[in-house]
């Protein structure tokens, strides 16, 4: 199954990269730009349409329970839509944020809150920290996603590591593929639409892609947690990458007083690739932190080998520091774009 989804994105991608360039969807280069050719974007609805296929045939064949199914299911097609019609146009930042919100809490309504007694949260508020907390951690990383998706193969292969590992990690602990199947041909897809994305990148993931993938890894991680915190500790210092970046982007630009709203390329990773002038070292970077860290750190972590907390910080601190000293969220001091080869 593996290989048939993952020929159906490098097929369904291409023709997607026809389509885009028909309707003119491009994005151009300008100062804020991470690439130096104007570039068709929307071709990562093919991992879109093939996930959403992936957990139907999982929950109809394979016991997927139905009520995650649901969940999924739903709120991924209403962060899909609202990023297909962005990718296509324009949505205003009010209209995708309630998109966002309301994606997050029809997650948790079917999965169900963390559970917070690891942390020493009981009674009454528990619930509420929970769904609070769920929420709000969920739609940032929607928005993240979309953030970090700024130069070639780097949100594709974040997705690929995160999911799959994520779904080895489920695997070994439910003693099945029952959970980790939709994850697993979720990243097969992504692997399909890679082969176009690597870079020099022919297409770009696009906003419906990048913000449901967010709600994936979110969904992925509230699922692994119902299974206890190690496990859920353990999947959720998979995407710290991009957690600690997007992060960090944030807390620098806000203390600076910088304009949220406005584009811009100071994540770490662009910094980065701005200093070594090429996209494909950082995105290979990324990929060897993935599974040379955070991968092995995340099975100690799911063996019960360290406290909840204590591995999220030994995952999160040096990453947090990384994204601090590649100067996340300041002002470039570069104007020119990295190659993308």
């Amino acid at each position: 199954m593996s290989g048939l989804t993952f020929m159906a994105a490098s097929l369904l991608t291409g023709r997607m990269r026809q389509y885009a360039m028909s309707r003119r969807m491009v994005d151009q280069v300008n100062a804020r730009s991470s690439h130096t050719e104007p570039t068709p974007r929307g071709g990562g609805i093919s991992i879109v349409v093939l996930s959403l296929l992936a957990i139907l045939v999982s929950m109809l064949f394979f016991n997927f329970p139905l009520h995650w199914a649901v969940g999924f299911g739903g709120a991924g097609i209403l962060v899909a839509a609202v990023g297909w019609i962005d990718d296509h146009g324009h949505v205003s930042a009010s209209i995708r944020f309630l998109a966002h919100i309301s994606s997050a809490a029809w997650v948790l309504f079917w999965i169900g809150p963390p559970e917070l007694t690891w942390l020493g949260i009981t009674g009454v508020l528990a619930p509420i920290i929970g769904w609070i907390g769920g929420v709000l951690a969920i739609g940032w990383l929607v928005n993240l996603f979309n953030f970090m998706d700024g130069i070639d193969g780097l949100a594709a292969s974040e997705t690929i590591s995160v999911t799959f590992g994520g779904a080895l990690l489920l695997a070994g602990a439910t003693g099945g593929m029952t959970i980790a199947l939709p994850f697993i041909l979720m990243a097969a897809a992504t692997v399909g639409f890679l082969r176009w994305n690597w870079p020099p990148a022919r297409i770009f993931m696009g906003d419906a892609a990048s913000g449901f993938l967010g709600l994936m890894v979110g969904g992925l991680i509230l699922a692994a947690w119902q299974y206890g915190p190690s496990l859920g500790s353990a999947v959720a210092i998979l995407p710290g990458v991009f957690v600690a970046d997007a992060t960090a982007t944030l807390i620098v630009r806000i203390v600076q007083r910088q304009r949220l709203h406005e584009a811009h390329r100071t994540h770490a990773y662009q910094h980065l690739a701005i200093r070594l002038g090429r996209h494909r070292p950082v995105t290979i970077g990324v990929i060897a932190v993935n599974w040379l860290f955070l991968f092995p750190l995340a099975c100690i972590a799911a063996a019960g080998l360290l406290q909840p907390l204590l591995a999220l910080a030994a995952a999160y601190v040096p990453l947090f520091a990384s994204a601090f000293a590649l100067r996340a969220g300041r002002a470039e001091k570069s104007s020119s774009s990295p190659r993308p080869d």
